[in-house]
């Protein structure tokens, strides 16, 4: 496992391609945080192991080490933990588990669908004709029902951009090219670049490590 360093920032074990990292690299460049990277092949299961053994039971991406040595996994939680206390998080009791429903949905309606086709789309291995149909339905139902909630509102939480909008936004963005057609989900269409126009918003492309310090 890499020895954090004295005095250092936190530490991200990143897929620049992730969109599970991509929240998370999102929410810190809106609230301005300072980070170092480590890059982690997620295939590499003897590199996940080395590196992440110690950190996070089940060595996904992305995994977190706080300024004060405690690590933390799992990108919605990730989320959670950082948006306490700020205008992402809502601090009525409602709406704040609405943002738990919704990241909830992200997590076992949306991703498995949207994140996996994406892989499909990246060159991953190809899937049986099944598995592929199946993948695909599940992503349409996903998209209808944001579709359904984002008609007569501009984000998925009390009107205002919240994490539920990261988490979800993450791997919707990439939709049209995992094979989804969004021109048949205006709502969330709009929604998009609703989330794309927020002050301090980086898109992928600028989020893959260029401009953050790397751990050498």
């Amino acid at each position: 496992m890499l020895a954090r360093r004295r005095g250092t920032t936190m530490l991200l074990y990143d897929f620049p391609e992730s969109g599970n990292c991509f929240k998370v690299k999102l929410l810190f460049a809106h609230l301005g945080l300072d980070y170092e990277r480590r890059d982690v092949d997620p295939f590499d299961v003897v590199q996940k192991r080395e590196l992440l053994g110690g950190l996070n039971p089940v060595r996904r991406l992305p995994t977190l080490v706080l300024d004060d040595g405690r690590p933390l996994a799992e990108s919605n939680a990730i989320l959670f933990y950082f948006a306490e206390g700020t205008e992402y998080l809502p601090a009525d009791r409602y709406e704040r588990a609405q943002v738990v429903q919704w990241l909830c949905f992200e997590e076992f309606s949306h991703q498995p669908y949207l994140a996996t086709a994406r892989l499909w789309a990246m060159g991953g291995d190809p899937p049986s004709a099944e598995e592929r149909a199946m993948r695909m339905r599940g992503g349409e139902m996903a998209l209808k029902a944001m579709g359904r909630h984002l008609e007569r509102r501009r984000f998925l939480v009390g009107e205002r951009y919240s994490i539920a909008d990261i988490a979800l936004y993450a791997y919707t963005q990439f939709a049209d090219e995992s094979g989804f057609e969004l021109d048949g989900h205006p709502a969330v269409k709009a929604w998009l670049e609703r989330v794309a126009a927020q002050p301090g918003h980086v898109p992928l492309a600028g989020l893959r490590g260029d401009a953050d310090a790397r751990v050498p």
